[in-house]
């Protein structure tokens, strides 16, 4: 059957085989057909609501400062949701300007045609610094200042709701934490006083949440952060 579009269109989505299957009664509901989505024709409001987040590498004496403005979309109803709409970076080091400053305007060009941004994230965290990394406080290995920032976004997104938290469950820590314990009494080492966690001084880089808490236990390289195991 072929249906004629007489408005534009500002986004789609691919539906799987499930959805297909789905009745379709809410398709046909004014009330979702007026629910108003992120797009680029959007005029700005005068204020927006946002979050500003403080970057300090080991790189440079002055830190940056990431600000994220959000739209609020359907205010007042069911249906309502916070959409990054622009980001800002303010720093008194001068050094990186011109790309930082060409990097706000593109994730801010991205943020607002609408859909799912969220690629952004994992895009940001994959670049890596041919003159080579750095640790945060912790222990968790940044292979760059642009995944810093992108580090930055993610934990905005999760702030409001656009990306799911991944943090461990209380079984998960509770087991994680007996491990740490059961290593430092078994090889007698003590934490390092520099990691605000407290993970061993020679433990090594875990690959998976990029933290210096890899030990050896049972003959198996175990990460004391996520609970990462070769052995499972």
């Amino acid at each position: 059957m072929a249906l004629k579009i007489d408005s534009k269109i500002i986004g789609y989505k691919v539906l799987t085989e499930d959805e297909k299957n789905l009745p379709t009664e809410s398709c046909n509901d004014e009330t979702i057909s007026d629910v108003e989505k992120m797009h680029e024709n959007l005029d700005r409001p005068e204020m927006l609501f946002g979050s500003t987040y403080k970057i300090k590498t080991p790189q440079s004496e002055h830190a940056l400062y990431i600000t994220i403005n959000d739209m609020i979309l359907n205010m007042g109803t069911e249906y309502e949701e916070r959409r990054p709409y622009e980001v800002f970076i303010n720093s008194k080091n001068m050094e990186h300007f011109q790309w930082v400053l060409a990097l706000t305007r593109v994730i801010s060009a991205v943020f607002r045609k609408g859909g799912d941004a969220c690629f952004l994230v994992e895009e940001l965290k994959a670049v890596f610094d041919p003159k080579g990394g750095y640790f945060k406080k912790g222990g968790v290995f940044m292979p760059s200042l642009v995944a810093e920032i992108g580090c930055a976004i993610e934990s905005h997104m999760k702030f409001i709701g656009m990306l799911k938290d991944t943090e461990l469950d209380e079984h998960q820590k509770k087991l994680i934490a007996a491990k740490r314990k059961e290593f430092e009494e078994k090889n007698k080492t003590q934490p390092d006083e520099d990691d605000a966690n407290n993970f061993p001084a020679k433990a090594q880089l875990c690959t998976k949440c990029q933290t210096k808490a890899l030990v050896l236990m049972d003959g198996c390289m175990t990460c004391l952060n996520c609970g990462d195991s070769k052995c499972g």
